[in-house]
């Protein structure tokens, strides 16, 4: 069983950043794959961006390629993602999810374990 729990959420203008967390518990979180996925209201939840259990692999949706970025830290069983250059259409509730894999992309089939979410607004 893994237990994520997500935050760093919060209000922030455009153009502006947040950096969001995601503790997992167990002892096998290195073994893990990991994604951050966003829901936005009144639409379907999205792919953002996925890391490999070493942290070697990335991949992000085009959506926000090169404004955000995915990272984890293995030794405190935490995975991030760094959001610059906030938009309003960011707004969004973000989960961080863990597959049982080596490596996990969009699929959210993928997905073993998911979080309960962090809300981040950006306002104009």
């Amino acid at each position: 069983q893994v237990q994520l729990v997500e935050s760093g959420g919060g209000l922030v203008q455009a153009g502006g950043s947040l950096r969001l967390s995601c503790a997992a518990s167990g002892r096998t979180f290195s073994s893990y794959a990991m994604g951050w996925f966003r829901q936005a209201p009144g639409k379907e939840r999205e792919f953002v961006a996925a890391i490999s259990w070493s942290g070697a692999g990335k991949v992000s949706a085009d959506s926000v390629k090169d404004r955000f970025t995915i990272s984890r830290d293995n030794a405190k069983n935490t995975v991030y993602l760094q959001m610059n250059s906030l938009k309003l259409e960011d707004t969004a509730v973000y989960y961080c999810a863990a597959a049982g894999t080596s490596h996990s992309g969009p699929k959210e089939g993928d997905y073993d374990y998911w979080g309960q979410g962090t809300q981040v607004t950006v306002s104009s």
